[in-house]
């Protein structure tokens, strides 16, 4: 028998139960079990049980439990309204050893302990030792489990059935009976699945979420719960590969900090788990347009224009010069701003053909710019800057590292201080917090720095270069405007009209293609060519 049980005769107890989802089917740990065999042990005691506490579906790896939280915020009032928590074992209480040790530590500074009714542990340095091999123990036990449900959780999504979360936006649940257990799937949600197959249509017909978010809500349709649509909420859905029929589990982690991106090999991807309600083919075709309509692409304010030029053309008093139709829109000119709002004693430059000025420009750039000489020259420019890069990223790399050992440090120092008391717990707990906080944010950068460091083993040839010439050369001449815009605004700075007959097109080396993602943009230096109209 303990010293705590002999000496608390008279003494208040509050009760502490908790059952995590996994184990709620396990008849020894149910809450009335648990809370049964701590009023009897109070009981016997001689203690009053002051008040219940009760956390049903919660893990004990994180102290983020309301009823818990309820408990420890009463035994820190200036005169406790009890001296014990009874905890059916320790692993009730926390499985977290910094939490645990964080938690006790402050109880026991407001005249609080922890008592554990099925482990005997005393107050000398065995005791203490044998208490800390118990929640080694425990916290040893939650991970293995929380791997062995994942583990679980990745085959049920192999199976292509869906783990518990929230159906997407055109989809619903469908309960299966597998043997002894229900499961679920994805089924097109009738009033929903027609709205999706709406968005991706107004999609393929060149409109951004803004502008299908205006048409959705003009439409008289709603959100799932029935509020307005939003430019988030739209990107959102147009992205997410469910509507294609693909299962995807384990995509991403989300820790105390952000979330990060799991490796591909992490993720389980299932085809075909489900209905499909949009075909993959259109699925593809939409990814296409957004990524043309992506602000990295395009400024937001020339996607709507149906001028290819739209954003780059300069005057020669230093105004830009914008698209402007004339006779019920037969023709069309790109004409000098500063002249339109001020007159001609602002400018008197003329209106220029646009089919002309954008002809010329185009005719001028595939056959100055996309040469032999300058596809060598930009396979020297990438390759050099992939090498730069490389050194940049390990230096970054190796500061991390040095941030996360000074940093843990920092927490080593914290617990010693709290070991021996010199610190007061209120101010203490939150430092120790932030500094974990702190450290996993490292750790999370230096992933993504490994990742970008995977990508810079790629080596740029001149074949590699010549196909992308193909593919500049086919998108300039064959391409939609919106394609061609996207793709001119990479590598186009500025055209400049400086005289009746012609002008100057300020350009770097452009680079796009497949592994366009996977490239640093060359730091080309900007060039300038004439042109005539």
């Amino acid at each position: 028998m303990n010293e705590i049980t002999q000496a608390g005769i008279g003494g208040k107890a509050a009760l502490y139960a908790r059952v995590s989802s996994e184990r709620q089917a396990d008849k020894d740990l149910s809450i009335p079990a648990q809370l049964k065999a701590l009023r009897d042990f109070a009981s016997r005691r001689g203690w009053s049980v002051h008040a219940e506490y009760v956390d049903e579906a919660r893990s004990a790896r994180s102290a983020d439990r309301p009823r818990f939280q309820e408990m420890i915020a009463a035994a820190r009032q200036k005169n406790a309204p009890f001296q014990y928590i009874l905890v059916w074992k320790l692993s009730r209480f926390a499985r977290n050893r910094e939490d645990s040790i964080i938690y006790k530590k402050l109880l026991r500074k407001h005249g609080v302990e922890v008592v554990s009714i099925n482990e005997q542990i005393d107050d000398s340095p065995s005791g203490k030792l044998l208490e800390g091999i118990i929640e080694v123990i425990d916290e040893f036990y939650s991970a293995n489990l929380s791997h062995d449900t994942i583990r679980g959780m990745k085959e049920n999504a192999r199976r292509g059935f869906l783990n518990g979360s929230t159906p997407p936006y055109g989809f619903k649940k469908l309960k299966v009976r597998v043997g002894n257990h229900d499961k679920y799937k994805l089924v097109p949600d009738e009033m929903e699945g027609p709205v999706l197959r709406r968005m991706f249509k107004l999609c393929l017909e060149n409109k951004g979420a803004k502008e299908i978010a205006r048409v959705l809500n003009a439409e008289g349709l709603r959100t799932r719960r029935g509020g307005l649509w939003e430019v988030n909420a739209i990107h959102y859905i147009l992205r997410n590969e469910t509507a294609t029929g693909a299962l995807i589990f384990n995509r991403v982690h989300k820790n105390s900090v952000k979330a990060v991106e799991r490796p591909a090999d992490q993720t389980i991807r299932v085809q075909n788990a489900h209905p499909a309600v949009i075909d993959r083919a259109t699925y593809e075709k939409a990814q296409k347009v957004i990524a043309s309509r992506s602000h990295k692409v395009v400024h937001p304010r020339t996607l709507g224009s149906q001028y290819l030029l739209s954003g780059l053309v300069v005057c020669r008093c230093g105004a830009h010069m914008a698209g402007c139709a004339a006779k019920s829109s037969r023709f069309f000119y790109y004409g000098c701003h500063n002249r339109v709002r001020r007159g001609l004693a602002a400018c008197q430059a003329k209106l220029i053909n646009r089919d002309r000025l954008e002809q010329a420009v185009i005719g001028r750039l595939k056959e100055r710019v996309l040469t032999d000489e300058n596809l060598g020259q930009l396979v020297r420019l990438v390759n050099a800057e992939i090498n730069e890069g490389r050194a940049e990223v390990d230096e970054q790399v190796l500061e991390k590292d040095t941030q996360i050992a000074v940093l843990n440090g920092r927490l080593d120092k914290l617990y010693a201080a709290l070991e021996t008391g010199r610190f007061d717990m209120d101010d203490l707990a939150p430092r120790v917090k932030d500094l974990r906080a702190q450290i996993e944010a490292l750790k999370a950068a230096r992933v993504g720095l490994e990742l970008q460091q995977m990508t810079k083993e790629l080596r740029y040839s001149a074949a590699d270069i010549e196909r992308y010439s193909q593919d500049m050369r086919r998108v300039l001449e064959n391409g939609s405007l919106f394609e061609r815009k996207a793709f001119l605004r990479e590598w186009v700075k500025r055209v400049t009209i400086d005289r009746p007959g012609g002008g100057t097109i300020e350009y770097a080396l452009p680079l796009v293609g497949e592994k366009k993602t996977a490239a640093p943009k060359p730091r080309a230096t900007v060039r300038t060519m004439r042109f005539y109209l």
